[in-house]
């Protein structure tokens, strides 16, 4: 039973790096230029929250409180996951899963590059059981761009967990400039708790970020209406909004619709609604 619900966990926060991910033109002057940077910058953001969430939850062993215990996932599944370079080792004694790209760039199979490590130290509660992990980066690197955060996966009861993010920064290379804040998000299993499936799994997504892009804009992006992840659409979410509101005093509105499995979605700008495609 943890083996699926881990598998789902996994899921839907790879579902996640799809938020903001859009096919706005550019030039497109009805909507800012602003909210399209700082689109693209959560973008980075939750394409490492669901790196985070394949690491914690699949990459480990099958329970971190047993010594020996066999990997979730075997060598051949990590390296299709996280890249042919990439290595992994657990300290039984610190409960810290250790997943090293190694000092040059290694292609991973979302076609970034990485290099550097992502540490996963697994936490419990008094039952001894895997109550979540908290995740870190050392001197990691996705396409020569510096991430640091840190994410706090917490297990809060029938397949449920929240996300928190503290500490978070993206340096940009080549004096691209630097993206930072903090996120907290919660899914809400809402059907397919306790059925050895997974494709009877739904979430409603909730939650916001705050922080200030890379040109040096504030925002906060905020999920206005639950965002709702099925299984059986992996890569996008079906329904829901989210809101980005800039210092600028500019927003956009993110629609994903009314439930059908597509990369169909809305922005609204300043009254003006434009049909995208997300990526």
């Amino acid at each position: 039973m943890r083996t699926a619900t881990l598998r789902s966990f996994a899921l839907a926060c790879l579902a996640s790096a799809a938020l903001l991910t859009t096919g706005c033109n550019r030039n497109n002057d009805a909507t800012p230029t602003d909210d399209i940077t700082t689109a693209e910058d959560r973008t980075d953001d939750n394409s490492e929250t669901a790196m985070s969430s394949e690491a914690a939850q699949m990459a480990g062993p099958t329970d971190p409180q047993v010594q020996g215990s066999t990997n979730i996932i075997g060598d051949a599944d990590f390296r299709a996951r996280f890249g042919s370079c990439a290595t992994r080792t657990y300290d039984f004694n610190t409960k810290t899963l250790t997943i090293d790209f190694g000092t040059t760039n290694c292609l991973c199979a979302d076609g970034r590059y990485r290099r550097g490590k992502i540490l996963v130290r697994f936490t419990t509660d008094i039952n001894r059981r895997t109550a979540g992990a908290v995740v870190t980066r050392v001197d990691y690197f996705v396409n020569d761009n510096q991430h640091t955060a840190t994410r706090t996966f917490t297990d809060i009861g029938s397949g449920s967990f929240t996300v928190d993010v503290t500490n978070a920064s993206i340096i940009r290379a080549n004096n691209g400039g630097t993206h930072s804040w903090t996120a907290s998000w919660t899914f809400t299993r809402t059907a397919g708790f306790g059925t050895p499936q997974v494709s009877d799994d739904v979430y409603s997504v909730t939650g916001s970020a705050t922080g200030t892009n890379r040109k040096n804009v504030g925002y906060t992006a905020t999920i206005q209406n639950p965002l709702i992840k099925r299984a059986d659409c992996p890569k996008y979410f079906v329904q829901g909004t989210t809101v980005i509101t800039n210092t600028n005093s500019k927003s956009m509105t993110l629609d994903y619709g009314t439930g059908t499995c597509d990369n169909v979605a809305t922005v609204t700008v300043n009254g003006h609604t434009r049909t995208i495609a997300l990526r």
